[in-house]
């Protein structure tokens, strides 16, 4: 049985959705928060041939929890997290967790994203300070002060390990576990008038693609190949 045709389709369909992946990582490089996306492939083995043959699984794609650089912007409603955990938006569908900490307060004291989604509390409320009330002072445990007086607290969350995530809108991800909310503050912590960047790092996602791209075509021409090969083979048996 002619096996090199079927594993080099299995390769090339891999490699597309890799490629789908960098070149959305790459368009996201300066987004704010963003999340870079990878992909998990493994080996699968078919013993229906004499000897078994490898092909690669199609991917599981899922997100980078490495964290970007935090850059200082000097903007008090400008929020980052250092360490792991998430701030907590509230979405059209449930809570959505984010690493994007750009914030502003709306005229009714209601502080949220610059898209109007409100911040939540460790329980889930969303946070409401004094429109008037002055500048907010916020420590790294997420207290919000305001004229010298505790007025709120930004929650942190935490999402359990082996979850399944997935993303919502462009920097923030859903959970189909409930986050922990953070409670002690020594590995995970707000930043304020920082801003936390992608965690992609655009020269070696391009360096990936072009890689990925080689190979595609060497993929491509494999496939080439062997349909000339089989064409060949069918002319010379139906003139024999």
């Amino acid at each position: 049985m002619e096996t090199s045709l079927p594993v080099a389709l299995s390769g090339q369909i891999a490699m597309e959705k890799r490629l789908e992946t960098l070149a959305h990582n790459i368009a996201n490089a300066r987004t704010v928060g963003f999340r870079a996306e990878e992909v998990r492939f493994e080996e699968l083995l078919s013993h229906t041939a004499p000897d078994p043959v490898a092909f690669v699984s199609k991917g599981e794609t899922y997100l980078s929890n490495k964290s970007g650089a935090l850059t200082q912007t000097g903007n008090p409603l400008d929020l980052a997290v250092r360490g792991e955990a998430f701030f907590a938006i509230q979405g059209d569908n449930g809570i959505v967790y984010t690493r994007d900490g750009r914030m502003q307060v709306s005229p009714e004291g209601m502080v949220q994203t610059l898209t109007g989604r409100p911040l939540l509390d460790a329980g889930g409320q969303a946070l409401q300070v004094d429109p008037a009330g002055g500048p907010l002072t916020i420590g790294g445990n997420g207290m919000i002060h305001q004229n010298g007086q505790e007025v709120a607290a930004v929650g942190l969350f935490r999402i359990p390990q082996g979850a399944n995530v997935t993303r919502a809108d462009t920097s923030g991800v859903v959970s189909d576990v409930p986050a922990t909310p953070v409670v002690e503050f020594l590995t995970d912590n707000v930043v304020q008038g920082y801003v936390e960047e992608a965690n992609v790092n655009p020269v070696q996602e391009m360096t990936r693609l072009i890689a990925l791209q080689r190979a595609f075509e060497s993929a491509a021409n494999v496939v080439q190949t062997n349909d000339r090969s089989l064409s060949e083979a069918i002319k010379a048996l139906g003139s024999s």
